[in-house]
């Protein structure tokens, strides 16, 4: 049976913990020279990214390559979905060529039409609203650091944006805190802040939304941060700047912060707007770190869906 990862949700609680177990495992794995090139022996993946990318992309591609199978990337000039030809046509047609699709799109629709027109697993590269291999290898990030345990709190500063969401459902799938810190009107998807705090009745997760940086910032362990305008919302980033300008991480909001406290950003990031050079280059930041997970992250998750 084909499984799809558009979601955090996709995958049950212990499938998501054992796809960041495996990304640990590939992870020791490729520091001693091993890719496991069977995994995906003779599986082609399309890649299909209708926004620009530096990390998922080329982690994806080397994630594919190294465990054996091909990434074909397909340039969104060429496809261009929805334009050229209907986004099922689309699908269907790579369906029929391809073991799979990795797509970075514009609307989580495009992902959920693509789904439904085919047998081979669709995974999401980031859509406007969830961002979940981000959230895969933030969690394997974290977990190297805390050794698995999850008696932290992510305090996520600024916009309740795609990323955003994704860190608030895989945090009540573990069990640790989540605060979110950011403007009046710029909450996060209430449908997502509902289905966090009902799972976390199940796993005794927190889920805390607040427009009070200042508490965020004294009460948690991981503060994350991620640009004002995302992708697609660039005529938004002048007017942004004024309503995001008191939630800039800076070293002087960062006094506040419990000892040992980390910096975390899904990167691109915009130095000197949400997050000052000075912050990012600390060495309270974790950033590079979460970068270099989202190769075995992804490997986890292709390990995952390929082997069942």
């Amino acid at each position: 049976m084909k499984r799809d990862y558009l979601s955090i949700l996709d995958l049950s609680i212990d499938e998501t913990k054992e796809v960041i177990k495996l990304g640990y495992e590939f992870k020791r794995a490729f520091k001693k020279g091993l890719y496991f090139e069977n995994l995906l022996r003779n599986k082609t993946i399309a890649l299909i990214f209708e926004k620009p990318s530096l990390r998922t992309i080329a982690t994806f591609q080397i994630a594919i390559n190294q465990l054996g199978g091909y990434a074909l990337y397909l340039e969104h000039q060429s496809v261009r979905m929805g334009e050229r030809e209907p986004v099922k046509d689309v699908a269907r047609n790579l369906d029929r060529w391809t073991n799979g699709i990795v797509s970075r799109v514009y609307f989580h629709s495009t992902l959920i039409e693509m789904a439904k027109w085919t047998r081979i697993p669709i995974i999401n590269a980031l859509s406007d609203l969830e961002h979940p291999c981000q959230a895969l290898a933030d969690f394997l990030t974290i977990f190297e650091i805390t050794n698995f345990s999850s008696d932290f709190t992510i305090g996520f500063i600024g916009d309740g944006n795609n990323v955003c969401h994704s860190l608030m459902l895989i945090s009540s799938y573990f069990g640790n805190k989540f605060i979110w810190a950011g403007p009046e009107g710029y909450e996060p998807n209430k449908e997502i802040v509902n289905k966090s705090i009902e799972i976390s009745k199940k796993t005794s997760a927190k889920i805390e939304i607040t427009n009070d940086i200042n508490y965020a910032i004294r009460n948690s362990n991981f503060i994350y941060t991620d640009v004002w305008a995302s992708m697609g919302q660039e005529h938004e980033a002048e007017e942004r700047k004024k309503i995001f300008k008191n939630y800039q991480l800076n070293s002087e909001i960062l006094k506040f912060a419990p000892k040992d406290y980390k910096i975390m950003h899904c990167l691109p990031a915009h130095r000197d707007e949400e997050i000052t050079d000075e912050v990012i280059e600390s060495e309270n930041s974790i950033v590079f770190e979460q970068a270099e997970n989202r190769l075995h992250a992804q490997k986890g998750l292709l390990a995952f869906l390929y082997s069942k």
